[in-house]
């Protein structure tokens, strides 16, 4: 037994000195290097595609959204069209809640008058 754990100590000792050894350890250390390297690599892409997934759905999601808005837009320029007397309502309900001191009111041409001298 003490001969075996001598032995395997020698040849442990033996191979810091022996050529051949340092180039395999070389090679193996390369190999390790290179798989570290190529999947890092494959992170970074995966890492890229992903962000480039999410910008195209946010993307398609802000359109969506858009299209949204213009159909309502369009909705309400709609049942706006030949509803002057609601659109008066609007105006007058607005005057009614409205608390602030100065008030526009509009003239014939629809211009609002100003206010002739600031305190």
């Amino acid at each position: 037994m003490k001969i075996f754990i001598l032995l395997g100590s020698i040849l442990t000792c033996s191979c810091n000195y022996f050529p051949p050894y340092y180039v395999w350890q070389q090679e193996k250390e390369g190999e390790a290097e290179l798989a570290r390297a190529t999947a890092n690599r494959k992170i970074k892409v995966l890492e890229a595609e992903a962000k480039k997934e999410a910008a195209i759905s946010e993307a398609l999601a802000e359109v969506e959204r858009a299209k949204g808005v213009a159909k309502a837009n369009e909705i309400i320029g709609n049942s706006l069209k030949n509803n002057e007397s609601y659109l008066r309502y609007l105006w007058i309900s607005n005057l009614n809640g409205n608390n602030k001191e100065v008030i526009y009111i509009p003239t014939e041409a629809n211009l609002p008058i100003l206010e002739a001298g600031k305190r």
